[in-house]
């Protein structure tokens, strides 16, 4: 839920709200509400650069591949890191060139709550005026927490988007009907 400034707000009742803001760490913020940015500029969702969509593969070399689709009028994607250690899974909308979204990562191997992390967070589509490469210049914040960690990720060109080729815990395990010990 977004209110008329286009901060994210009070995601899942954390108490929390981002802000929209640039990269150039200048202006003040609200002081009623920790900005995703620590209190810069907010951004102003601009147009999308003529010819690009959201949908695609970006990648991070520690978050790895995000595969995102437009799916039912909302975009969603997943990861999987570049170490295995985890897997993830976002949903949000778009509005211009800003997408505002909710995560959820998986510790692989782990059970319980101590192995899933949650958070919100903004991506900025960008086409940087000497390049056809497209990227996204994100930031994040756990719930209930006020650190708020960098996401930028470069789009692969010619990589179709597949959220189905992202699997949870070991993918290669067969599924059902074991019968037998073996």
């Amino acid at each position: 839920m977004h209110d008329k400034l286009g901060n994210l707000a009070n995601h899942e009742g954390s108490g929390m709200a981002l802000q929209d803001c640039d990269s150039a760490g200048t202006g003040g913020g609200d002081s009623d509400r920790r900005g995703l940015c620590g209190g810069r500029e907010r951004k102003v969702a601009g147009s999308m650069p003529a010819g690009q969509s959201w949908a695609g593969v970006y990648y991070n070399p520690v978050y790895g591949y995000l595969h995102l689709i437009e799916k039912d009028g909302s975009l969603v994607g997943r990861w999987r890191r570049t170490d295995g250690s985890h897997w993830g899974e976002l949903s949000g909308t778009a509005d211009g060139n800003l997408m505002h979204f909710t995560w959820k990562e998986h510790t692989i191997g782990a059970v319980g709550p101590s192995g899933e992390a949650r958070g919100s967070g903004v991506f900025s589509y960008k086409l940087p005026s000497n390049s056809d490469i497209a990227e996204l210049d994100g930031q994040y914040a756990l719930d209930d927490s006020s650190d708020i960690g960098q996401w930028h990720c470069v789009k692969q060109n010619n990589i179709p988007p597949d959220i189905d080729s992202v699997k949870g815990d070991n993918p290669d395990a067969p599924v059902g009907g074991h019968d037998k010990w073996q």
